[in-house]
């Protein structure tokens, strides 16, 4: 599920469900048997159209409406630090904002990520990210996906994600494909 997904596919919830309202980024449970759509499905994650609102469903949730969840990660147990942040970049590009079909890193939103060797030949995965709006209620989901999916990677121990807002996002740090996606170029 890496790639663009547009849809309006109609789902019926099999179980009670964790879900986000976007953007407002409050928690809910969503209840078995409720209809709704599914309007985005990238990064493992879900977008949902229910009753006049969108929610973000989890990739561990996908059993709920009917999908199958992400597969987990693997590494060589011989992997260098190359390797290692070649995959925190893959994982980067399957974190999605919930209203926009384009991943944070070609969204711009990823100023800085560095690796550092911890004991035990673990990592440490430092990311300093922005939002689109100061004041995105889905931010802190955002972070958390973004911790989460990294440290899914095999050797990875910790991620710190930081938030910043200096210097202010904008649309010039939007990758060609990006602005292709969104209709900016």
């Amino acid at each position: 599920m890496a790639g663009y997904s547009q849809t309006s596919e109609p789902i019926v919830f099999e179980r009670d469900c964790a879900a986000v309202m976007v953007p407002q980024g409050q928690e809910v449970t969503l209840p078995a048997g409720q209809n709704g759509y599914i309007t985005q499905a990238l990064g493992g994650s879900f977008t949902v159209f229910v009753d006049g609102n969108l929610f973000r469903i989890r990739g561990a949730d996908a059993d709920a409406i009917g999908k199958e969840p992400p597969e987990a990660l693997t590494l060589d147990a011989q992997a260098d630090d190359a390797e290692v942040e070649k995959l925190v970049w893959q994982q980067l590009r399957t974190c999605y904002d919930p209203e926009i079909p384009v991943n944070v890193v070609d969204l711009g939103l990823v100023y800085e990520c560095t690796l550092e060797k911890m004991e035990n030949d673990e990592r440490r995965v430092k990311v300093m990210m922005t939002l689109t709006a100061p004041g995105c209620g889905m931010g802190d989901i955002l972070v958390d996906d973004v911790r989460s999916k990294i440290e899914s990677i095999p050797t990875v121990a910790e991620a710190d994600v930081e938030l910043t807002f200096d210097p202010p996002w904008n649309h010039s740090m939007m990758s060609d494909v990006a602005k292709l996606e969104t209709g900016m170029m």
